[in-house]
Order: C-alpha cells, then structure tokens, then sequence
C-alpha cells in the first residue's frame, strides 16, 4: 500500500471515528425516531397527499401529533412521579414509626401460603425489632426506585423532545433517504440486501404495532376501570400500566394494587370490581388484542420483550424501554432469515 493510499484510509478512518463521537449522544434518539418514522410512515404519506405533495407541512402536521402522544404524556408522567414520589416515602416512614396495619381477614383463607402470610405478619406486628429491620432493607430499595423512576420519566421528557425533532427531518426527507439506504443495501448485498431491507422494516412494524398498540389498549381499559372505580391518580396509574405492560405481571401490580387500596379503604365492592375489571378486562387485552396485532406480521418470544425493555432502558435510557425490544426483534429475525437462506443453500449444493 503507497503512501497516498495510506493516508487516504487515515483520514477516512479519522473521520468515521469523530462522526461516531459526535453522534454518539443521539445514538437512541435517532434510532427511536427511525423506528417511528417507519411506523407510522402510512399516515404520513396520507397527510402528504392530503396536503397536494407538501413534505414539509405534511413532516410538520406528523411532528405535532407525536408531540400530543408522546410528549405531553411523558410531561404528564414526570410530573406526576416527582408529586407522588415525596408522599410515598413519607408513607412509608410513617409506617415504620407506627407499625404496619391489620391483616385483612382474608388472608389467612388463602390457599397453601395463607396461614403463612397471617402468621407472619402478626409476627411483625409484635416483634418491632424484626419489624425494624425488614422496613430498613426495604426502605433504600424502595426510595431509589422510586428516585430512579423520576429522573428516568425526567430523561425521558428530554429524549422525546430530541426524537421529535430528528423524526421531523426523517419525514420530510424520508423518500431520500429510504432510496439511498436501498442503494446502499443492494449494492453492499444484492438482492439479499434489499430483501433483509424489507424484512427489517415488517419486523419494526409489527414490534411496534404489537407491543405499544397492546399497551396503549390496556392502559385505555385499565384508564375507564380506575375512573369507574374512583381510584385516585386514574391518569397516573394508566401511565405505568402502560409501560409495564410491555413486561410479563405487570398491568395486574397496578389493578390489584388499586383492589387493594379500595379494600383498605372499606370499599369492598369496588374492589371487587377492580380486580374483576383487571381480570376480564384489562388482562384480556393481552390475550386478545396482542396476537391479532402481532398476526401482522411475526411473533415476538417473550423473552425477548423482557430483555428489550430491562436491557434498552439501562442502555438508552427512556427510549430504550420501546427501542429495546424492537432491536433484538429485528436482529433475531435477521438472524433467522440468514440461517434459512444458509440452510437452502446446502440443501441445494448437496442435490
């Protein structure tokens, strides 16, 4: 290799390396904002034709109503965490300087643990030492988690606000660059390029419609339930169910959370209401709702879900908890894809 050609491969190198460093900020939100902009990239097309062919006022109409579904919930959410979360640790350090409350009756009814549970607690109830020391264990955990929800719906204000602005450009621009990524991939890969191209952008389709259309559907059921039942925070309380039902038991840690604050509050029927409104209503969404979206395109493992949503929000933060899942989906389907085309391949070079 002369000279010349050395120096060449240096600067490009070079600049490669100061790109990465710049970007590497926006890394999530230019992903996030790419993976919406597919998403919904039909409805933009429809306001661009409704609109006579105007990209950008079509780009700017879409970026207005993402900001009135992402961003003033995500507001929403924030400052409602920062309100609450003082009032919960101080209900917390009132529970520990004046001991735990009754056990509702029932509990000792309950199956195999019940008798267990009772005993227990009455044990805690008397022995203010071990009481003492369980609510100190618990009570750090429990602050920071709490402290760590704030500045993560904090973050996330800020994440979105980056999002919305990139995913303007991805819309105005969006024909462009979809046909330049196309060139790039049938060159780099032929026609195998152009077909993972596509499957890429089923797979971030149907991740999306799957995931955040089922839990947009249980957190607007849980809503009506909470608003019914007269639970405090109804709006609050919807949020989390929303982002907790992208995981396996999460929506029923916020309807039986509410059963029992009813309970406690001696509105016995309404939480009975509650629980049967989690149970036949808001759980059923996952039943039914998620397979006929996700029909659409392909099956997410559970697994993945999980790790996507754990995993993204420890590296990306807010975002993280949507783009999480639907990188390891499209890599999983990539991988798949690629293992299929091997595999007919072998088989044809062994006939």
């Amino acid at each position: 290799m002369d000279t010349k050609r050395l120096m060449r491969v240096t600067l490009v190198a070079l600049l490669a390396l100061g790109c990465v460093l710049v970007l590497r900020p926006f890394v999530a939100a230019i992903l996030f904002a790419a993976v919406i902009a597919i998403t919904t990239w039909p409805v933009h097309r429809r306001l661009e034709a409704a609109l006579g062919g105007r990209s950008w006022a079509a780009a700017m109409l879409m970026t207005l109503l993402l900001l009135l579904v992402l961003l003033l919930p995500t507001a929403f959410l924030a400052v409602s965490l920062a309100e609450v979360t003082p009032m919960l640790i101080e209900r917390f350090r009132e529970i520990s300087s004046h001991g735990p409350i009754e056990p509702p009756a029932w509990l000792a009814s309950l199956p195999l643990i019940g008798e267990h549970l009772d005993a227990y607690w009455h044990r805690l109830m008397v022995n203010r030492e071990e009481l003492n020391r369980l609510l100190v264990q618990l009570y750090d955990p429990a602050r920071r988690f709490l402290l760590t929800a704030v500045a993560l719906a904090g973050e996330g204000l800020l994440q979105i606000t980056g999002v919305l602005f990139i995913a303007f450009f991805f819309y105005r621009d969006g024909v462009a660059l979809g046909q330049r990524l196309r060139d790039f991939a049938l060159r780099l890969g032929g026609e195998m390029g152009g077909n993972l191209l596509n499957l890429a952008g089923n797979t971030v389709n149907g991740v999306m419609i799957g995931i955040v259309g089922t839990a947009a559907a249980q957190a607007m059921v849980a809503l009506i339930g909470l608003l019914i039942a007269g639970v405090p925070g109804a709006m609050l309380l919807a949020a989390v169910t929303f982002f907790l039902s992208m995981v396996p038991i999460g929506p029923p840690l916020v309807w039986g959370g509410a059963a029992w604050w009813l309970y406690d509050q001696g509105q016995t029927g309404w939480a009975i209401f509650m629980a049967l409104w989690g149970l036949l209503a808001i759980s059923s969404v996952d039943n039914f709702v998620k397979p006929m979206l996700i029909s659409r395109s392909a099956s997410l493992p559970i697994l993945l879900i999980v790790l996507g949503v754990f995993g993204g929000a420890i590296a990306f933060g807010f975002v993280g908890i949507f783009l999480g899942p639907t990188l390891l989906a499209l890599a999983a389907r990539l991988l798949q894809e690629a293992t299929h085309d091997s595999r007919v391949a072998g088989a044809a070079g062994s006939s």
